[in-house]
């Protein structure tokens, strides 16, 4: 029951720091980025890169994403399973998009390439999820 004096928002806020920090403390660290070319409104390349980070990223997890897991604790075969949900979260954090045209005997070429930086993301397994932060240089 919730109080009148407005205890409930101060708990809720505890639990969020709470789990923030858990996130932190023991959930592996991935660098992530992605890449996309279209030549003449065909997809030419995409690639997405996923390595483990070999030193400590800084920031503060911001915002995350939940896949369901399955006891897998491989993060490029659970990315491969959920790639359009993935791709969609990282796209809503900031894409780089760069688009290029040029004219040669009245033929158009275009090219347009679309890239997400490469960045530092917490991951931590569970048994039947993975909890994906974004972390958010301070």
């Amino acid at each position: 029951m919730r109080s009148r004096d407005g205890y409930y928002s101060f708990i809720l806020r505890l639990c969020t720091i709470i789990l923030s920090f858990s996130i932190l403390l023991d959930a592996d660290e991935y660098l992530v980025s992605y890449r996309y070319v279209v030549k003449n409104a065909i997809l030419y390349n995409e690639s997405l890169d996923i390595s483990k980070s070999m030193t400590k990223c800084e920031g503060i997890p911001s915002q995350t994403l939940i896949l369901a897991s399955l006891n897998k604790h491989n993060f490029q075969k659970i990315i491969d399973k959920h790639k359009d949900k993935f791709i969609e979260y990282i796209q809503k954090l900031g894409i780089n998009v760069e688009s290029r045209e040029r004219t040669t005997n009245n033929q158009i070429n275009s090219t347009t390439i679309v890239t997400f930086k490469t960045t530092c993301f917490k991951v931590d397994f569970n048994d039947n999820f993975v909890r994906i932060s974004h972390l958010k240089q301070p």
